[in-house]
């Protein structure tokens, strides 16, 4: 079986030197380049066709958000961002690599003497592995985010009033969550809890970055807070998020489909705690989590929304969940902002 090509983009000489062995040791991978700058991997993109491309964010030169950004308008190639720093600034280039269509962010690798060397080289090679199977798109300078202007559906079922919006991404959701929250505005009337996948060490840096990318205010939940209006609620590293008796619970239990926060753990509280009142959005994102509790909010009487397979970079999460049934309406990502203001704008006027 031909074996997943992985080109490294790495300025540190002993990490590249590191990441070659690593992706050497993995029977789906092969090295197809490794080099120490972002100018190095445009000029020899072509020639090489990596199937997979992981990327430093601090290089001499050109850093990797404007490789990122390069490479998705030359020649669209799955990327995952390797950063060893939570930072901020070294966020924001990470973060802003993702809107730039970058996959996903990991640490990088540790030395071989480390106790947590096996499960992050693990986590690398299986990441590159099953990013490198993802379809890219070419995106063209100033794509990040989409602001098409698309034709709204007619309401089906119960439409409230509603009480909170349930949001939950894994894999493109930073970028998506960005437009999505951008075209929600400020002053949005329901209270906004989310579940992102992302690396727990990465977790309050893209709280930062995204409190900065949006109009509302963006907090990391808090066990017994009680939600606000307008107010995007986090859920935190390795911690559950639910909604019980309408304040906020942040747990320890176990993974629900791998996952730590789980977007079904989220979804099965709302619909427990909110029943029709409840509004819940699944976006893109490898796997299956979210489908089951989206299931249970719309047989609450909620309604859910799930991303278009026509925008999602991955379209695991919504599809798995399409499948189930759970869906009330599948809108592309433009016209699921201007969709949940029209609902919410229903559900006043019903109130």
């Amino acid at each position: 079986m031909r074996r997943i090509r992985v080109l490294i983009v790495e300025d540190s000489a002993v990490v590249r030197e590191f990441l070659q062995y690593l992706i050497g040791q993995d029977p789906r991978l092969e090295v197809a380049a490794a080099v120490g700058s972002a100018e190095e991997a445009l000029r020899i993109l072509d020639q090489t066709a990596p199937d997979v491309i992981s990327m430093d964010i601090r290089l001499p030169g050109m850093n990797g958000f404007e490789a990122t950004r390069r490479i998705m308008a030359q020649r669209p190639t799955p990327i995952v961002v390797v950063s060893s720093s939570v930072e901020s600034e070294d966020l924001k280039i990470s973060m802003n690599a993702l809107r730039a269509g970058a996959l996903t962010i990991i640490e990088k690798p540790v030395g071989t003497a480390h106790a947590d060397y096996e499960v992050l080289a693990e986590r690398i090679c299986t990441q590159l592995a099953i990013m490198s199977q993802v379809k890219v798109i070419r995106q063209r300078p100033g794509r990040e985010a989409v602001t098409a202007s698309p034709t709204l559906l007619p309401l089906k079922g119960p439409a409230g009033p509603f009480w909170a919006m349930g949001v939950v991404a894994s894999t493109g959701g930073p970028n998506a969550l960005a437009e999505l929250l951008n075209g929600l505005q400020a002053g949005f009337p329901l209270p906004i809890l989310l579940v992102q996948h992302i690396t727990a060490s990465f977790l309050e840096g893209f709280a930062v970055w995204l409190n900065h990318a949006c109009p509302q205010e963006v907090v990391i939940a808090k066990e017994g807070e009680v939600p606000a209006p307008g107010k995007v609620y986090l859920a935190p590293p390795d911690r559950h998020l639910k909604l019980e008796n309408r304040c906020l619970r942040v747990d320890g239990s176990p993974p629900v489909c791998a996952q730590r926060p789980s977007g079904t753990v989220l979804f099965q509280s709302m619909a427990h705690s909110l029943g029709a009142q409840a509004l819940g959005v699944l976006l893109t994102g490898m796997g299956e989590d979210g489908a089951e509790g989206l299931l249970e909010i719309r047989q609450a009487g909620g309604h859910t929304i799930a991303e278009d397979e026509s925008t999602a970079v991955v379209y695991g999460m919504p599809g798995a969940a399409a499948r189930l049934g759970a869906v009330s309406e599948s809108l592309p990502l433009p016209a699921i902002a201007p969709r949940i203001l029209e609902l919410a704008l229903i559900a006043q006027e019903r109130a």
